[in-house]
């Protein structure tokens, strides 16, 4: 791999979680990110008690992400090699994290009545 493009990264994603997994995973990622944008446009303004419960669900949603990759790629903590290893761990669960309070956030703003400012 000589140059790092985006036709690579999806030919790698899709070769790790299989195409249908990998088309599955972006196309609820922008159903949850366009809900967001719709929450927030509707509400005009964020809830700071759906957004406490948003940021406790992180932890989970970080431990979650890095136990799927790990599965998805037959790999076990034990087999991170080096530094580049640590910071691509770092980030999926920066990225499981973000994603799942997103997503706990518009689920509340979607499926619970208005009760708070």
């Amino acid at each position: 791999m000589d140059q790092l493009t985006p036709e690579t990264l999806i030919a790698v994603f899709e070769e790790i979680f299989g195409a249908t997994l990998f088309w599955a995973m972006v196309a609820t990622a922008l159903i949850v990110t366009l809900g967001y944008f719709y929450v927030l446009v509707r509400d005009r303004a964020m809830s700071m008690r759906k957004f406490l419960l948003a940021q406790l669900s992180m932890p989970f949603g970080a431990v979650a992400a890095v136990i799927f990759v790990q599965v998805m790629t037959h790999s076990h903590l034990r087999d991170i090699g080096g530094p580049v290893d640590l910071i691509v761990l770092l980030g999926v669960a920066v990225m499981g994290a973000v994603g799942t309070a997103i997503l706990v956030y518009t689920a509340q703003s979607l499926f619970r009545k208005k009760a708070d400012g």
